[in-house]
């Protein structure tokens, strides 16, 4: 017997709230699976520190990373410290400054503390993409 609730259950409280899920077909056959091996899906959501506080519009997504935990999913908040640092290359976009690796950390400390009113913190794993993009040669990060 999983441990997990019955797939219609879980997707009335995954779709509650929702506009849309595309392909809604797909996100079945994960739960569906994930029934089936009694192994909790993994959902990642990622956000830049470039600022100190997240805004609304991230309580939204975080709400509903909160309804997969409330299932017995596990969740991934992937904190971009790498990409936050480097901005917006372009200069078009001015919401996206170039900031200081020591900015970065105190805004990414203040984004865990706030995601965390929110996240159970017991079902959360927080990853930052440096652990893969500081390891990039200078040339890779220019593609970037």
């Amino acid at each position: 017997m999983s441990k997990f609730s019955p797939i219609n259950e879980q997707m009335d409280l995954i779709l509650r709230g929702t506009e849309e899920i595309i392909p809604i077909e797909d996100l079945e056959k994960k739960l569906e699976q994930s029934r089936k091996d009694d192994k909790p899906l993994q959902v990642k959501f990622g956000c830049d520190p470039s600022r100190p506080d997240l805004h609304i519009g991230h309580s939204v997504v975080l709400r509903k990373l909160r309804h997969f935990q409330d299932l017995g999913h596990e969740t991934v908040l992937l904190i971009g410290d790498f990409t936050a640092m480097i901005g917006d290359p372009t200069g078009r976009n001015k919401t996206r400054p170039q900031i200081t690796l020591e900015e970065t950390k105190r805004n990414a400390t203040s984004y865990i503390v706030q995601a965390s009113i929110i996240l159970a913190e017991e079902n959360l794993t927080i990853v930052y993409n440096s652990e893969w993009l500081g390891k990039m040669e200078f040339s890779d990060v220019i593609k970037l």
